[in-house]
């Protein structure tokens, strides 16, 4: 079983619009829309700085932030299969979530392993050493997320927003 993080598990209020301000100033355009792809473009010093201003506006939210009722009783329902984390959140603030979360993960892909979600859950599946299939379910909460899923293949369950 295959995770989304945001939406699904958890609520991370972070105020996205303020976030992609800043990184337009960073990158001195306003031309930064579709986000990953821009930052999947970047060379590996500004990609940096733009995950390190990332970082904090997560960690800021993470304090308002809270745990999602129906995300994690369908992690309790498969407490006993190997589970894996795809997110577009930063390794240090997933870590900070697991810990305080009591959420635990066989494997975990986070946006400095890859920004696309498609690729997120090949990673993910390769980790679990679990062929791409119907033989592993994705659990996230976005029609992306149901896109990235059918791209591979593999079972998707909604939660609700």
């Amino acid at each position: 079983v295959i995770f989304d993080l945001d939406g699904t598990l958890i609520n991370l209020p972070i105020d996205y619009e303020q976030l992609f301000r800043e990184f337009s100033k960073i990158l001195k355009t306003k031309d930064i829309q579709p986000v990953t792809k821009t930052i999947s473009n970047l060379d590996e010093k500004t990609k940096k700085r733009i995950f390190q201003v990332w970082d904090e506006k997560e960690n800021l939210a993470w304090k308002k932030g809270n745990t999602k009722k129906e995300g994690l009783a369908i992690y309790s329902k498969f407490h006993d299969k190997p589970k894996a984390l795809v997110t577009m959140q930063g390794k240090s603030l997933v870590q900070e979530i697991m810990n305080s979360s009591g959420l635990m993960f066989d494997s975990v892909v986070t946006r400095e392993d890859s920004l696309g979600r498609t690729e997120q859950l090949q990673i993910a599946a390769q980790k679990l050493g679990v062929p791409l299939g119907k033989r592993i379910l994705f659990v996230g909460n976005t029609q992306g997320d149901a896109t990235a899923a059918k791209k591979v293949a593999c079972q998707f369950m909604r939660v609700e927003e």
